[in-house]
């Protein structure tokens, strides 16, 4: 016999509604009552879709907290970078496995059911290749099916530190040539069943004449494509001068936007440039809580927004892992700039808050072409002390301002709950095993600068 699912309330397409009378399958399926199945209630909660992270660098969790101070990792992202170098550096295959379950795990519990994990650190502490070039890739999808969170693994291609730059021993784990690149995401796809994309780390570091190279084989096999774009203004003035352009005049002069492509960041931005996004259909993939921690800079979201580009949300360096805030903050940082309340609203016939929901859930499935519908959902106890006072009404733009994380106590992923009552099965066992790789990595102490610390990338 089925099983069916009944919460008190229901989101359903921008809203939510009254659960009596109304059930969940665990195929996603709203369904009337009256169907012949096992009724599981779900009293005092609210069942809502999971919500879908674009763009995760797994291992980065390992530096939360350890780059906030100039001592540490001077004073802006270039900087920073010797920090996340640092790290990278030091992890055997066993400890990236480690890093990414503990991510993976503070994703499911903030109601994240699909990763696209954006993975470059390929090599092996030195530079050597593995034996195997995709074992550090197999680890984070390990990773993920232990945790029990659906992933779409963006192997990332890294073939240089930058124009005219030296290779930077920082990097060493990261670099392949273009026809490696190619023929390890090949034995990739052949050896996974967990979906894959592709992930030119930069224009940065990978030229051009490479990108189209691996933009071709890409298409070719009808996969995603994914790519940090305009993050910096340094970046930007980099690519003026190989290239003469900037990286999004650069990128649509050469067909490589599309409906497939989805554009990280996307900060540094112009106005005719936002319109090149929106005329070739691309994604806009944006990391507030990483782009406030690093101080890239703010998206102009309402801009973008306008012009019917799709923009998701992504955990980015894992600062913090809570896709409700940066739905928030996407909307914080604009008033705070413009001095003004509510920029988002009032473009097309959404809400605020239901635009925002949309970021972080089908505007992810979308760039990492998830099929929507998927049995991914999870639910919120109405009780929780955040959201006293709500209403079916009014649950939403509740949720998406101030719902606090504790307040999600069950996360179902494929039709199996991976999270219930706020507890994950292996949780203990996860956050132990971090524990002992965070110990051996920072011994406790915090280094008074990070090696491979760039000021400047020009």
């Amino acid at each position: 016999m089925n099983t069916l699912y009944r919460p008190e309330l229901i989101y359903d397409h921008g809203a939510f509604t009254s659960g009596p009378g109304r059930l969940v399958s665990p195929q996603g399926a709203v369904l009337a009552s009256g169907t012949s199945a096992e009724i599981v209630d779900l009293p005092r909660r609210a069942l809502l879709p999971g919500f879908v992270n674009a763009h995760s660098h797994s291992f980065q969790r390992l530096i939360r907290g350890k780059s906030e101070s100039r001592a540490m990792s001077g004073r802006d992202f270039w900087s920073w970078r010797g920090t996340m170098y640092h790290a990278a550096a030091q992890l055997e295959p066993q400890d990236v496995y480690d890093v990414a379950r503990m991510a993976f795990l503070e994703m499911l519990l903030s109601g994240t059911t699909t990763v696209g994990e954006f993975h470059y650190l390929h090599n092996a502490p030195g530079g050597r290749p593995y034996d195997d070039p995709n074992l550090l890739s197999k680890q984070i999808i390990a990773a993920a099916q232990s945790v029990g969170i659906r992933i779409v693994l963006l192997r990332s291609a890294y073939l240089r530190s930058g124009y005219e730059l030296p290779p930077d021993p920082g990097q060493i784990r990261f670099y392949e040539t273009a026809r490696q690149f190619i023929d390890n995401m090949e034995a990739l796809a052949a050896a996974t069943s967990v979906q894959i994309g592709v992930a030119p780390h930069s224009l940065r570091a990978v030229p051009l004449g490479e990108l189209k190279e691996i933009a071709a084989w890409t298409r070719a096999h009808k996969l995603p494509l994914h790519m940090h774009v305009a993050e910096q203004v340094a970046e930007n003035e980099a690519c003026v001068r190989e290239y003469g352009l900037t990286p999004v005049a650069l990128l649509g002069r050469e067909g490589l936007l599309g409906p497939d492509f989805t554009a990280v960041h996307a900060i540094h931005i112009t106005a005719e440039e936002i319109g090149s996004l929106s005329r070739s259909a691309t994604t806009v993939c944006s990391c507030p809580t990483t782009e406030r921690n690093l101080g890239d800079g703010i998206i102009a979201a309402d801009l973008v927004m306008r012009q019917g580009i799709p923009i998701a949300f992504g955990s980015d360096s894992q600062a913090q892992i809570d896709p409700l805030e940066d739905a928030r903050e996407l909307e914080y940082h604009l008033r705070l700039e413009r001095q003004q309340r509510a920029i988002l609203d009032q473009i097309g016939n959404q809400t605020l808050a239901s635009r925002l929901f949309d970021c972080a859930t089908v505007h992810g499935a979308h760039a990492l072409r998830v099929p929507s519908g998927l049995a991914d959902f999870f639910t919120v106890d109405l009780d929780d002390v955040s959201i006293a006072g709500h209403s079916a009404e009014d649950l939403l733009p509740l949720a998406v301002f101030s719902l606090n994380r504790s307040a999600i106590r069950d996360v179902m992923v494929n039709g199996r709950w991976v999270i219930r009552d706020g507890q994950h099965p292996l949780q203990e066992e996860i956050v132990s095993r971090f524990k002992e790789l965070h110990h051996k990595l920072w011994g406790g102490r915090i280094p008074s600068r990070a090696p491979g610390e760039l000021e400047d990338p020009n």
